[in-house]
């Protein structure tokens, strides 16, 4: 066994990862209640049923490619590669502003096309309301990203700072703990979308 395996076994009851255990559980909970809710509904009073948008297919991509670079950060870590590193925080950052930025062009064109208000549905708030909480969601994790890329920025500047930083057991914790959040945003994201496109055939 490595000593970062030992040092991971010891802060496997760390504080931090009770706290995510209990948020990723929570967060399903909130989803599986508004999906089920929505399922009662539109089976009970018959409401109309909700077209998945083309960008939510686009924005599965997206995400998956967040995930993706997120695992590479977190690989370049524990490789002690520095520049990777920082270009993949860099990218996971710029693939979730992508993704808001389509989930924002999205809304826009469904409002514009007056196919989703407030006011058309119940179908219809439904899916305002599910895709915006995910969002919310996303946008929770970025500064917890930009702060990984900031401290990586400002202590990776010569090799002894670069030494300390990625032998700091309690980053690298946090640094895996983040990578799950985000592989769980991902995996609910494509939960949600696949619920969505079932549900439009009935």
């Amino acid at each position: 066994m490595t000593q970062a395996q030992r040092e991971d076994q010891q802060l496997l009851f760390h504080p931090y990862n009770i706290m995510l255990v209990l948020l990723l559980f929570g967060l399903s909970m909130l989803f599986l209640a508004l999906t089920l809710s929505y399922a009662y509904t539109r089976v009970t009073m018959g409401v109309g049923t909700i077209a998945v948008p083309p960008l939510f297919y686009l924005n599965t991509l997206v995400l998956l490619g967040s995930s993706y670079t997120m695992v590479r950060a977190q690989r370049a870590y524990l490789n002690d590669n520095t520049l990777e590193y920082q270009k993949s925080l860099q990218q996971t950052i710029l693939l979730s502003v992508i993704f808001m930025g389509l989930q924002a062009i999205t809304w826009a064109w469904l409002f514009k096309m007056n196919q989703v208000s407030l006011s058309t549905s119940t179908a219809s708030g439904y899916l305002y309301v599910i895709s915006i909480v995910h969002l919310l969601h996303v946008l929770a994790g970025l500064p917890f990203i930009y702060l990984f890329l900031k401290a990586a920025k400002k202590h990776m500047v010569d090799p002894v700072t670069v030494l300390v930083y990625f032998s700091d057991p309690e980053k690298r914790l946090k640094l895996r703990l983040l990578t799950l959040y985000w592989h769980f945003l991902d995996v609910l994201w494509i939960y949600l979308v696949v619920f969505l496109l079932i549900m439009s055939f009935f």
